[in-house]
């Protein structure tokens, strides 16, 4: 979330950003934010002067004590008592107030990096550059959804009948290619200088709030029943949480983890045609890299991580696109973020495999993750984060683009040492 010291000394900036966002309650959301940081702050100082008058008074009856006039003392310390019951309801209200300022903070998106573009949505993304070939497939390629069947590799149909929509089985070279892909990503992750983690799949409220899931995306994920745990959207969430209420030093800098973990999402209202297949999914695996960085250096280490993702497209012969999000269609908790797409052919369309976000400081703030600058002094840590990366569309685009005209799949030869086949 925003500092709410932020917010107080940039107000119009604030806004102005909110507003890039499409945050249409920017105004409203700011001042509530500030009015109830006001109350907080007089009753704080109302408060630490009746503690003051009272430490005064408590020192008072002692001298009084030793002049033996017991009289006037015994009225000091009702009027003592009296300080200490209205310092108790002044505090018990300041707690009132941090506990609303924090949900009125909660409230609030954080705010955009200045080279995000203007927009609305989707379509007002910036295209920043295009690379590789668009394939010339076979006539009468088929999309993946068919392909699949015909390869006997990933069932819906029998996902359907054990779980539901949007639960696939992958059977046999299809569970094959997934294990290899998510090797192949671990392996070039841990080149990169990535340490690998495995993280659990639950989570508690506080890692939800920590990292921004909750009360936001809510909706979103799956709550168990009769248990306060969610069922992770992305490794990202326990990763990142993994230093939630941690100081690190700057000879710690910057942490650079990977983990592998199937991720699930309820995608509520979804559907039609761009979610046929393995285009939406509730659950599917990913590849997850999260850094966390010195504030000087967040916007360096995006761009590293966004050329590390596209190497891996580049090794998966993906003809891919690099997008720069606009306001609008930037998620709640990104300052920026930099969207790559690979062009399916047989759908011809570009898909979304990967997001690379900078968060800035709103989630370090969230989750009190901290560190001491060369001067001692406390400082709010960076997170990012990107998929590198998620399996389903890149599955569905290397289906689509290298199928051969009598029904088989030629596999990229990055992964033909970990499929121990090269084709389907």
């Amino acid at each position: 979330m925003l500092q709410v010291t932020f917010i107080r000394e940039n107000k119009e900036k604030v806004i102005k950003g909110l507003l890039k966002k499409q945050f249409a309650e920017a105004e409203n959301a700011v001042n509530k934010v500030l009015e109830v940081d006001e109350k907080r702050r007089s009753s704080q100082v109302e408060r630490d002067q009746v503690l003051s008058e009272s430490n005064a008074k408590a020192k008072q009856i002692g001298s009084l004590m030793r002049e033996g006039k017991k009289e006037e003392a015994e009225l000091v310390k009702q009027e003592t008592a009296q300080l200490k019951a209205k310092s108790k309801e002044l505090s018990e209200l300041v707690d009132v107030y941090e506990k609303e300022l924090e949900q009125a903070l909660y409230q609030i998106p954080n705010i955009p990096h200045e080279s995000v573009p203007e927009g609305k949505s989707a379509e007002d993304n910036e295209i920043i550059y295009q690379k590789g070939n668009i394939p010339n497939i076979i006539e009468g390629a088929l999309p993946h959804w068919e392909l699949i069947k015909n390869l006997d590799i990933i069932d819906f149909e029998l996902g359907n009948k054990v779980t539901g929509a949007g639960f696939p089985f992958y059977k046999g070279k299809g569970a094959k290619l997934q294990r290899a892909l998510v090797n192949f990503f671990l392996d070039e992750a841990d080149k990169a200088g990535y340490y690998e983690v495995q993280p659990p799949i639950l989570i508690n409220e506080d890692s939800g709030y920590g990292t921004g899931q909750l009360p936001d995306k809510e909706g979103q994920m799956y709550k168990l029943e009769n248990h306060d745990y969610f069922l992770i959207p992305t490794a990202e969430v326990p990763i990142t949480n993994m230093f939630r209420g941690e100081i690190l030093t700057q000879e710690q800098l910057p942490v650079k983890r990977v983990g592998f973990t199937p991720c699930f999402r309820r995608e509520a209202g979804s559907w039609g045609a761009h979610v046929r297949g393995l285009n939406r999914l509730h659950q599917f695996d990913k590849v997850e890299i999260v850094q966390i960085q010195h504030p000087e250096k967040s916007y360096e280490a995006l761009e590293e991580m966004s050329q590390h993702v596209e190497m891996l497209l580049e090794k998966l012969e993906l003809p891919y696109r690099k997008l720069r999000l606009c306001g609008g269609d930037l998620s709640f908790n990104a300052s920026l973020c930099y969207d790559m797409e690979v062009y399916s052919a047989a759908q011809q369309k570009w898909l979304e495999v990967s997001s690379v976000s900078n968060f800035e400081n709103y989630q370090a703030n969230r989750l009190k993750l901290r560190f001491k600058d060369e001067n001692k002094k406390t400082q709010l840590l960076h997170t990012l984060n990107g998929s590198a990366l998620a399996l389903p569309r890149i599955l569905a685009a290397i289906l689509e683009n290298n199928q051969t005209a009598d029904g088989e799949v030629k596999l990229p030869a990055v992964l033909h040492s970990y499929c121990g086949f090269d084709k389907i």
